[in-house]
């Protein structure tokens, strides 16, 4: 019996997925190189994402093959390649976010263009899942999410505020703004660094291009961290919570803003790690338990990942949108990853495959009334 080629393996895997090659839905998927079928099978992941980058495939909705995937779990079929292996070795054996390697990987992703994320998000800025719960758009969900962020640290007038992972600066500028709060903000990004600095320069915001490991300030009523969890670390996930115990006052709180993986590992999607998110990795509740235990009080956790599909969605209409002004600076390439980027995103959210988790927690030596869950 002849041995089943490239092909026959990838079409039959497919299939378990309810994906045909030639098909008319959504999921289906349009081969444009034979030579796709060997990359897939060799490379898993980064052999997909890559093909679609060279324009060897293309679906109606990638998006919807990607939750296809996922749903019916036929990764297993593939191999996860040297490379995802030495990945993981990597992961296990060094800290691939020390402080040299933390800097190199925060530029290589947002330090890309400010004119690319200023047309691709919401005016403020917002680089991560927005709250749909009540909102029709992505400006509304994403001044939702910051007014929900708010409410659970129970802000108010005159408080000083840390803001690790400031992005932009648009959760200091809402909170300045509405609340009146006093608001430090730490980014590794020169690029966000200036825009921050620029759009809060009339309020008491001040950005600071500092390491979240260096910063020495005296103790703040309330912390918060939306979006820059996912590129700490497994193995400084517990350094972390110690330096937030003792920037935080007693009667504090900290507010911790993530996407979450339903398994515990280590290290990054080989594609996402190579093109998009050098060095990142997903914690676990397992792994958010360990770095916790006895150093902080779980005083809320909600889940609404769903959210995130939804805001990836959004971003992508912008993006595309906007890409006859981009196209020169940027070039065709670079569309095709982005795009895929946020629709493997979105389909990994769809799937339940990644979780959006915000986290309240306060030291063990808070006295303060019952804290009451917000929504």
């Amino acid at each position: 019996m002849a041995r089943p080629s490239a092909e026959d393996l990838v079409r039959k895997a497919l299939d378990q997925a309810g994906i045909q090659i030639g098909g008319q839905q959504p999921q289906d998927i349009q081969v444009h190189d034979s030579r796709f079928y060997r990359r897939v099978l060799l490379q898993s992941s980064l052999g997909l994402g890559e093909a679609y980058m060279d324009g060897w495939w293309d679906a109606p909705a990638v998006d919807a093959f990607i939750t296809r995937v996922l749903d019916a779990d036929i990764r297993h079929r593939f191999t996860l390649g040297v490379g995802r292996h030495l990945h993981r070795l990597w992961a296990y054996l060094w800290n691939l976010q020390s402080h040299i390697r933390a800097r190199r990987a925060i530029a290589a992703h947002y330090d890309i263009g400010n004119d690319l994320f200023s047309r691709m998000l919401d005016p403020l800025l917002n680089y991560s899942c927005a709250y749909w719960a009540q909102a029709g758009d992505l400006a509304q969900a994403q001044r939702d999410k910051l007014e929900l962020i708010c409410r659970k640290l129970e802000l108010t007038r005159g408080m000083r505020v840390l803001d690790i992972g400031c992005g932009w600066g648009g959760f200091a500028r809402y909170a300045a703004e509405h609340y009146g709060c006093e608001v430090t903000g730490l980014t590794l990004s020169r690029a966000q660094a200036e825009y921050a600095r620029r759009a809060c320069r009339d309020l008491p915001v001040h950005i600071e291009l500092c390491d979240y490991r260096d910063h020495g300030a005296q103790p703040f009523d309330r912390i918060v961290s939306i979006g820059m969890f996912e590129h700490v670390g497994a193995r400084n996930y517990r350094n972390f919570m110690r330096i937030v115990c003792r920037l935080l006052k007693p009667d504090g709180l900290l507010l911790l803003h993530t996407i979450g993986s339903l398994t515990t590992s280590r290290g990054n999607d080989p594609w996402l790690n190579k093109y998009i998110f050098p060095d990142g990795e997903l914690p676990s509740v397992t792994q958010l338990g360990r770095a916790i235990e006895g150093l902080l009080v779980l005083e809320d956790w909600h889940n609404f990942g769903p959210d995130y599909d939804r805001t990836l969605m959004a971003w992508k209409a912008n993006f595309e949108s906007a890409w006859p002004e981009l196209r020169a600076a940027y070039g065709d390439r670079f569309y095709r990853m982005w795009r895929y980027y946020l629709m493997l995103c979105a389909g990994a959210f769809r799937a339940r495959h990644m979780q959006l988790w915000q986290l309240v927690l306060a030291p063990p030596g808070r006295r303060a009334e019952t804290y009451r869950s917000v929504r």
